[in-house]
Parts: structure tokens; C-alpha cells; sequence
């Protein structure tokens, strides 16, 4: 397997050091109809939302240059809009479709129109709607191709989307009101593939319909693997063949040989899969990692696709079908392993990373209460006085209903509707990842309370920024997936327990890391990333985990103009809709 990475790795370097020069920037045009359809799994019809009768919806296939326009129409009850994750929008937040920070909801039978240029991102990324929990079915890939059709890879037979989520009975709205009043207690039934619940799911008997994937003995398949789900980090495994991991989130990454992905919510992880076993049928697995604590109890999610061979049987000749040994459900350190095993590819011209810093952020993720009715004092411990949230630094982040950030800071009128003092730090240092905080009691209950504010942050063009995640075990011990729009940062190093600064700034990598626009921030460890604000706008920053954006770990960083009009933000674009006092978009 190392001879295998190193001839991808000399093939990557050469093909970034040539000169791409074929073929001109096109446009590219999409209408996305937003609409219900009732589905049939494990013997209920459940009635879900989709982008033109797909779930998983289509997929805009791009190359590196192309402007894209999608014109979207809102069938639904229910306001909705469209984010482009990953897509660096520069000079473009308008179209980054982040509900109540860049943009008011599309209304019911209203339409708007998103457009936006895709230069120099090449790889995977995606799209998915950004209000409530509609992204669990209101999903797509994004397909960004190099200009000059190479990559720093052999090039593969064919390349396939796969498409992680969760299949949900709830409906997706009813599910976000729950969450909303403090309600965690709604599972999926299962994990899906590409829309598919797999095999292992049945009902009276009947097995679900599997993803299937036909490859032909000697060909490699480029795998585009991404994560749409609500609740769960997923671990991806085909028995009997192995992975080299060559890009995520739209960056090519250092090859990289694993049997298994470890894939977290909003990420996109690209890998080539070679057909060199014998040829047979051989399960394919996606199952979620759940962290055992506080809650053991967690059902399994998991989906069971297909490896055909071209030439089997149907009935695998006779022989039964292989399927991968998979990690525990609770086994959280693969995951660990896994990222810390990924860097960038590294090249002439490749961004540097900034060796200064101007500003640092220390940010600590974990959930706190608040008293139900507005009372200043109750019982705390999870009890029914008290709602759960989220938080970064001890603040929970109020979001917005009836206006959009962005149009605020804009117009200069966001007196009275955020503030531009989200801390640096956290309130109080504590011994952020004892496990003795994980459950309700003396011990966790004077860091419980918390409070609901829209806490911003503020940066002139050109400032370097670092910022050091550190997940807490306060009432909890999950990992948290921290996802920034309009930026790719470089990971520096993640770690587990706290952070030290004597100690753990020695960790990072300055020569390869990875850039990226999700980070996974490990159950109970740190990571640290850094970035320069070269795009001005409104940008969104928030765990990818449903429930914890729903509680309020979140927080926006306004980024200011540069000295000149290409490293300013242009007026709202025509297509633009602004907000009407309704918290919708205008007709």
C-alpha cells in the first residue's frame, strides 16, 4: 500500500506542476423545485422534501471557473433557502444561502435565484438547504473539475457520489419544533446511501433496496463520500478492498492508504478504490459513531450497500457475501486516527500558511441550561425547569427570524439586533474534559447556566486568525464537526483533552496542512486552525451537528472591505431578495 501512495503522490506532483490551459469558464444553469413526495420505507409512507422527485438531490457538475446559477422554487409550506457548502463565494455572500445570516427564507410559492463563480476549488463539496432540519433530504453533491481535465491521481474508470444521511419517520419540520423546546429524544431508523436504507433494514421480512455499486477487476472508482447527516459521524467500509484517500472538501490532500473513512457531518471526503479483489459481490457498510457517554443507549444507524463484479451471478455464484469488520458504535478513536492522519497535498503556488497571528480565539463547545418561562433562578441537573442549549464560550447563539445579518450589517442598522463582542475565551477556565461533568450534578452545575445572545465578531480585511476548538464534556462528550462558510482554514493539529499552549503548539504542522471548511473537533481533544478574512461579507460559523446549530452553538464573523473594489463586497446583486417584515424574502 506505501508503493501505491507514494506512485499516487509522484503523479500528483507532477500534474500540479504543469500548466492547465484548456477550455474557456461556461456558465452553468439549474432550476431546483423544492417540494414533498411520500416515500415507502420499512412499511410506513413517510412524507419527505426533495429537489426535483430526487433524494439525494441532482447534482451540479462544474469545472473550475464556471459560474453557477440555480433558480429555486419553493413548493413547500415552509420558508426554506439553499447553502453552497464549502463554496468559497468570494465577493459573493450574498448567494452563500445561510438562513437569517445572509438571507431571509424563500416564502411558500416564492422563488430566488442564487449565482456564484467557482474558481480555483476543485473536488467534492455540496449543497443542502439551511433551515430547520430539511438538509436531511434537501441534499446534493457539487462536482468542481480542474480546468484542464488532470488530477494529481491516476485517473479513475468513473466517479460516483456517495451520499450519507439518515432516513427519518418524523417529519423533518416537526422534528426541528422538538429540538426547539429542548426535545432530544428522536432517532432516525436508519442510515442510508444514497438514499438507500440497505439490506439490513427489512420490513415483514422484505429486505430494503441496497446502493449498488458495478466496477469492473482492474479499473479504480473515484469515491466522493459525503456527509449529509443530522446527528452521526459515519465510518464507510468495503470488505475486501482498500482506499487511498486523495482530497476533502474541495482541496486535494497528501495520498493516504485506510480500509476504513471516517467521514463527520459537512464533510466531503474524496478516495480511489481499486477493483483488484476477486471477482465477487462484497458488502459495502456505512455506520454511525455514537460517543458512550451520557447515553449507551444510542440504536444503531447503519446502511448495507453493494460491490458487484462484473460477470458474477446475481446469486454471487453460490457463495455468500462478504462484509467488512466494522469498529464498536462507541469506538470514537478511529475517527481521532483517522483525521490526524490527513495533510495537504503540497505544490508550487499552494496557499502558505500565515506565520503571524493578529487575533486568537480559544473556543470552547459544550451544552449549558437555561430557565424555563425567563426565571433568573431554578433547578438545574436537566431538570424540566430548564432547556438545554448549546454554546461557544458559555454564550448560546440567538439566531435571527425576521431579518438577515448580513442585510443589517450592510444597511449599518444592527443596533439592537447583535452585537460585535463574541469572547475570546471562555468565562472561566475548568477542567474542560472531565468526565466527571458528563452527567447532571454538583460537579457540573455552577458551569450549567448560560444565556441566549447574538454575539458576533468583527475583523478588518487582511487579519490573521487562529482558533483553537476545544470540545468540552459538559453534560455531554461528543465531537463537534465546526464548519465556517466562505473560508477553507488550515488545520494545524487536534489532540486530545485540553488544550495546552506550552505544550501542544510545538503539534503543528506549518509545512502540509490540511485546508479545509469543516473541522472535526474531537470527543473530548482540541484542534486548532488558521485562516486569513481575505473575503468580506457575513460569515456563518456553527457545529454541523442539527441539534447543536438548533440549540445554539453558533456565532457569525463579519469580515469588513478592503482598501479597493476587488477586495470589497458589491452591492446586494439584482436577483436578490430582501427580507420582508414577515422574516420571508420579498416577492
Amino acid at each position: 500500500m506505501a508503493a501505491m501512495a507514494a506512485s499516487v503522490l509522484c503523479m500528483a506532483l507532477v500534474a500540479l506542476t504543469a500548466a492547465a490551459s484548456v477550455g474557456e469558464a461556461a456558465v452553468v444553469e439549474h432550476t431546483f423545485v423544492v417540494h414533498e413526495m411520500n416515500v415507502t420505507h420499512l412499511c410506513n409512507t413517510t412524507k419527505i422534501y426533495v429537489v426535483n422527485g430526487q433524494f439525494p438531490g441532482p447534482t451540479l457538475d462544474v469545472t473550475d471557473g464556471d459560474t453557477v446559477v440555480v433558480r429555486v422554487v419553493n413548493r413547500l409550506d415552509h420558508g426554506l433557502t439553499i447553502h453552497w457548502h464549502g463554496v468559497r463565494q468570494i465577493r459573493s455572500c450574498w448567494a452563500d444561502g445561510a438562513g437569517f445570516v445572509t438571507e431571509c427564507p424563500i416564502p411558500p410559492g416564492g422563488d430566488h435565484t442564487y449565482r456564484f463563480n467557482l474558481t480555483g476549488q476543485v473536488g467534492t463539496l455540496w449543497w443542502h438547504a439551511h433551515v430547520t432540519c430539511l438538509r436531511a433530504t434537501i441534499n446534493g453533491a457539487i462536482i468542481i473539475r480542474p480546468k484542464d481535465g488532470r488530477y494529481p491521481f491516476p485517473t479513475p474508470a468513473r466517479e460516483v457520489p456517495v451520499l450519507i444521511g439518515e432516513w427519518w419517520q418524523l417529519d423533518l419540520i416537526e422534528l426541528d419544533r422538538r429540538m426547539a423546546d429542548g426535545n432530544f429524544d428522536d432517532n432516525p431508523l436508519s442510515a442510508t446511501i444514497n438514499g438507500k436504507l440497505g439490506d439490513l433494514s427489512n420490513c415483514s421480512g422484505a429486505p430494503e433496496e441496497s446502493f449498488v455499486l458495478d466496477v469492473e477487476r482492474g479499473e479504480s472508482y473515484l469515491l466522493r463520500i459525503i456527509n449529509t447527516a443530522l446527528f452521526s459521524e459515519y465510518y464507510f467500509k468495503v470488505a475486501g478492498h482498500t482506499f487511498t484517500v486523495v482530497g476533502a472538501d474541495g482541496n486535494y490532500l497528501t495520498p493516504f492508504e485506510t480500509d476504513m473513512i471516517t467521514v463527520a457531518p459537512g464533510e466531503a471526503i474524496d478516495v480511489l478504490m481499486t477493483a483488484d479483489a476477486p471477482p465477487a459481490h462484497y458488502h459495502m457498510i456505512a455506520l454511525a459513531n455514537q460517543p458512550p457517554e451520557p447515553d449507551p443507549q444510542i440504536p444503531v444507524f447503519i446502511s448495507r450497500g453493494l460491490v458487484r463484479y462484473a460477470g458474477v451471478r446475481g446469486d454471487n455464484n453460490g457463495l455468500p457475501v462478504p462484509a467488512p469488520l466494522m469498529p464498536s458504535q462507541h469506538n470514537t478513536m478511529p475517527s481521532y486516527y483517522f483525521h490526524g492522519n490527513l495533510t495537504g497535498l503540497a505544490y508550487p503556488g499552494r496557499h502558505r500558511v500565515p506565520m503571524h497571528v493578529d487575533e486568537r480565539f480559544f473556543i470552547t463547545l459544550g451544552l449549558g441550561s437555561l430557565c424555563r418561562g425567563g426565571k433568573k433562578v431554578c433547578k438545574r441537573r436537566r431538570s424540566n425547569e430548564t432547556i438545554v442549549v448549546a454554546t461557544m464560550n458559555n454564550v448560546s447563539f440567538h439566531h435571527p427570524t425576521t431579518t438577515s445579518l448580513l442585510e443589517r450589517y450592510y444597511d449599518s442598522t444592527g443596533e439592537g439586533v447583535y452585537t460585535e463582542d463574541f469572547p475570546e475565551n471562555p468565562p472561566h477556565p475548568y477542567n474542560y474534559t472531565n468526565r466527571g461533568l458528563i452527567p447532571p450534578g454538583p460537579l457540573e452545575e455552577a458551569l450549567e447556566p448560560t444565556f441566549k445572545a447574538t454575539k458576533l465578531r468583527r475583523f478588518k480585511y487582511n487579519t490573521s486568525v487562529e482558533i483553537v476548538f476545544q470540545s468540552t464534556a459538559l453534560l455531554q462528550s461528543d465531537s463537534n464537526p465546526m464548519h465556517l462558510h466562505g473560508y477553507d482554514f488550515f488545520v494545524l493539529a487536534q489532540g486530545l483533552g485540553n488544550f495546552n499552549p506550552k505544550r501542544d503548539v510545538k503539534k503543528f504542522n506549518y509545512h502540509n496542512p490540511q485546508l479545509r471548511n469543516t473541522v472535526q473537533v474531537p470527543r473530548t481533544g482540541w484542534s486548532a486552525v488558521r485562516f486569513v478574512t481575505d473575503n468580506p461579507g457575513m460569515w456563518y460559523l456553527h457545529c454541523h451537528f442539527e441539534f447543536h446549530i438548533v440549540m445554539g452553538m453558533a456565532t457569525a464573523f463579519i469580515v469588513e472591505n478592503g482598501p479597493t473594489p476587488e477586495t470589497s463586497l458589491p452591492p446586494p446583486p439584482p436577483e436578490f431578495k430582501r427580507c420582508g417584515t414577515n422574516g420571508l424574502t420579498q416577492p
